[in-house]
């Protein structure tokens, strides 16, 4: 029960952060108007009918994929603010498993992603994009599961990432090639052989191609469009899912804790001693709480009134 409630905090956390952020939000309305309206409307009136297939729902699975799973990813980022701001360091100390917190972390980006997500979804819907009652009901399973992966690659990115300023650099390089790799706004049918590889390990390609098997199911397009069956994407998905979490905060934590408190550190002993006083933990030697927090001594009461520091460091006359 102590894991949970600490999983719905952390999550809660990033879903306020979202509702007090304006800016956000009014991006959030605008970037699928561009992308899907503008891009997908023009592509379709002037390579709809070579192509074969309708590039309105073509652009539309893969603004929901990019959106899912950027939106799930760049979330993370805040793992870097905080941990400069030394509030992961608090809760990455606390009596609670570090898996955990990072997977509140994970839920509440993904909770955000798919809010941001239903613009896009009544977009569709207005620019008549077929999306039946089953199809938009297999979406929203499909849609957590690519929140979630995107939110696993956005700890695994982090990481290895040590300050804000270089994830804001690094991130968009190692995203911004999947955008092609994946499919989203162009066909990746056939590629040429030495792209083949990179596009296999894109972990964007396979949320995005999910969508489309699901939107194009049972249509003559679909052999076109389609890459890869749903179940085929569902378990890629799930795996890359696993490792990103695993190792992604494994690593993290490990950065996290020899980065700030490395052995024989007295400065991080007297903290995690204040930290399991405040909380109520006996401290390792099996002390009781109220014990002084690093010998497990009793604890000093008030310095005495006129007893000062610099009265009491000052050097002793010579008799």
């Amino acid at each position: 029960m102590k894991e949970l409630n600490a999983i719905l905090t952390v999550a809660s956390r990033d879903v306020t952060k979202l509702l007090r952020d304006r800016t956000r939000l009014v991006f959030t309305l605008v970037f699928p108007f561009i992308f899907v309206g503008l891009m997908g409307g023009t592509l379709q009136s002037n390579l709809g009918r070579a192509a074969g297939f309708n590039f309105i729902g073509f652009i539309f699975t893969g603004v929901l994929g990019m959106t899912l799973f950027q939106s799930a990813a760049q979330g993370i980022i805040s793992l870097i603010d905080d941990r400069e701001n030394d509030f992961s360091q608090e809760m990455f100390v606390s009596p609670i498993s570090r898996y955990s917190i990072v997977f509140g972390k994970v839920l509440g980006e993904s909770g955000v992603s798919l809010f941001q997500a239903v613009p896009t979804f009544l977009l569709a819907f207005a620019l008549r994009v077929p999306i039946t009652l089953p199809v938009f009901l297999a979406l929203i399973p499909a849609s957590v599961f690519a929140c979630f992966l995107g939110a696993g690659f956005g700890v695994a990115v982090m990481s290895v990432i040590n300050s804000q300023r270089a994830a804001q650099q690094i991130f968009p390089f190692v995203l911004f090639p999947q955008f092609f790799l994946a499919g989203i706004f162009n066909p990746i049918k056939v590629l040429p052989w030495y792209l083949v590889p990179f596009s296999l390990v894109s972990p964007l390609r396979y949320p995005v191609d999910l969508f489309r098997g699901l939107l194009y199911a049972g249509r003559p397009e679909y052999s076109r469009v389609v890459l890869l069956d749903p179940l085929t994407n569902l378990a890629v998905m799930g795996a890359m899912f696993a490792l990103f979490l695993v190792f992604g905060t494994w690593f993290f934590v490990r950065q996290e804790t020899s980065h700030r408190f490395p052995r024989g550190n007295n400065r991080g002993m007297r903290f995690r001693a204040r930290l399991r006083a405040e909380c109520g933990s006996p401290s390792r030697g099996g002390a009781p709480s109220g014990s002084g927090p690093a010998t497990g001594g009793p604890s000093r009461g008030p310095r005495p009134a006129g007893r000062s520091r610099a009265g009491r460091d000052r050097p002793r006359r010579g008799r």
